[in-house]
């Protein structure tokens, strides 16, 4: 057998054979490398930039937590409902302000005429049915006002079924003539005035109608608030005045600025009735505070504030007897 020849030596430049070994990579010395030295760290600068990351950190996890906690604050504290309410036997009947507005001329016109308050709780238990106690325009057929009265029923003209005055005496009007409306009830005496299709209808706003008519004919003295948000507007004392002659007739007002006094005793009664028709008007004013922008009542050392919302004794010099002091917006 030949022997076999030896490998030829490969050049410089010649690339190694297939399966040849490469040979090792020999380190390049320090003075002949290209490459630029690394400058050294600089550990004091890092250290500081990590320092203020941190604080910065640490800040802005605080202004969350602070704004997390007003979120989660916002999120407990109940929104404002503006409602009214009447007390009774430790119930309270709610009314939305418009409608203790209607409830308010009811009443007042109820006593301006010498009725009871039975006659008031009938007159609320119907108007709640009819209309929910607002002046509206439409109704069953030609039905019109709080009363839903027909003028095709001889009850008045449009015009004057929808003056809410109107419509209030010419209920009262029919009611004086049911016989002994007093002692029947409240359905039966509702349904003898409105000849409705749904004669039991009524029956289910008595509870409500009779708180009512008990604090706003003063036998339940602070039994009546409402609950509002702060007035939008600055009250009109000559407006209230004028309000409070349409539904009470003549009654005395002096106003100071803001402020108008109403003497509530030339709604009659003896002396020892000043104190109930003191809050026969003091619980009026409560009810129309969000159509006049009331913002306190006072009836003796009792008064309403409506940024509370509630009835509370005062240290301010009590009112006169009969006389109510209500405090408008500014």
């Amino acid at each position: 057998m030949p022997a076999r020849p030896a490998a030829p030596r490969r050049g410089p430049s010649e690339p190694p054979q297939a399966g040849a070994a490469r040979p090792a990579r020999q380190p390049v010395p320090r003075a002949l490398d290209p490459r630029p030295a690394r400058p050294p760290r600089r550990r004091g600068r890092r250290a500081g930039r990590t320092l203020l990351g941190v604080a910065a950190f640490v800040v802005g996890v605080g202004a969350a937590g602070t704004g997390v906690a007003a979120w989660l604050r916002h999120l407990d504290a109940e929104p404002l409902v503006e409602r009214c309410s009447a007390t009774a036997e430790g119930t309270a009947w709610f009314l939305e302000p418009d409608q203790a507005d209607t409830t308010a001329l009811l009443a007042a016109t109820s006593v301006r005429r010498g009725l009871p308050a039975r006659a008031t709780t009938i007159a609320i238990a119907t108007g709640l049915q009819e209309s929910k106690l607002r002046n509206i325009d439409f109704g069953d057929r030609d039905s019109l006002g709080i009363f839903q009265q027909r003028p095709s029923q001889g009850w008045g003209t449009p015009e004057q079924l929808l003056d809410p005055v109107y419509a209030t005496n010419a209920f009262y009007d029919a009611l004086v003539e049911v016989e002994g409306y007093e002692d029947l009830a409240v359905t039966e005496a509702a349904q003898a005035v409105q000849r409705s299709g749904f004669p039991d209808a009524y029956a289910q706003h008595e509870p409500r109608a009779r708180a009512w008519a008990s604090a706003m004919y003063g036998f339940s003295p602070g039994a009546l608030t409402c609950t509002l948000a702060p007035a939008d507007a600055a009250g009109d004392p000559a407006g209230l005045a004028a309000r409070v002659e349409r539904d009470f007739g003549g009654l005395p007002v002096t106003a100071t600025g803001p402020v108008l006094e109403v003497d509530a005793s030339g709604l009659g009664g003896t002396a020892e009735d000043a104190a109930r028709m003191a809050w026969i008007v003091a619980h009026w004013a409560v009810s129309v505070a969000e159509t006049h922008d009331v913002v306190a009542v006072q009836a003796g050392d009792t008064a309403w504030a409506r940024t509370e919302g509630a009835w509370a004794t005062v240290d301010d010099a009590p009112t006169a007897p009969g006389v109510v002091r209500i405090e408008l917006a500014t």
